[in-house]
């Protein structure tokens, strides 16, 4: 059985009040990307050489209790992520796929309830080219009806890359 749920970059409207006030409540300055790869979290893309971005913290488990009313307590945390200075592209909703360009060796699946309680992770050590591999293992997770949301994370920095929603 496969179970249907939506991949979800941060929203627009969040991303903007995430460059005027990051959920640390702290104004960033942006800065030119002279290299690039720079993992952005706006448009799920490395940032080319020249881009402005900006590292703001980001608070994701948040911004999804206040939405749907859980409360997740001592689970609410806020990190590093890195996005467009100005307003970007983005991703239409409905239409993401699990962003090989942004995956890493080492990735968690970090699933939660409606509550907004962790009710598990998974390590996943697959290299970049076999990235599509991550898909099943968020079937698998979905398998369990408690879960609602997975965040996809780095493993080194504890940065959030992606939502995975249940949908309903």
């Amino acid at each position: 059985m496969t179970t249907t749920y939506e991949l979800k970059a941060i929203d627009p409207s969040v991303l903007k009040q995430l460059r005027a006030q990051d959920d640390a409540g702290r104004t960033r300055e942006p800065a030119t990307d002279p290299e690039g790869g720079a993992p952005l979290r706006c448009c799920l893309r490395r940032s080319a050489p020249g881009e402005r971005i900006v590292l703001v913290s980001y608070a994701p488990l948040r911004r999804w209790a206040a939405r749907t009313g859980a409360e997740p307590g001592a689970y609410d945390e806020c990190g590093p992520v890195f996005i467009h200075a100005d307003e970007c592209e983005g991703v239409a909703a409905g239409t993401l796929r699990y962003p090989a360009t942004l995956h890493g060796d080492h990735r968690v699946l970090r699933a939660y309830s409606t509550e907004g309680r962790i009710l598990g992770g998974r390590l996943l050590e697959i290299p970049r080219e076999r990235a599509t591999e991550v898909e099943p293992a968020l079937e698998e997770a979905f398998a369990d009806p408690a879960v609602a949301l997975i965040h996809v994370r780095a493993v080194e920095y504890g940065c959030f890359l992606l939502e995975a929603r249940r949908l309903p």
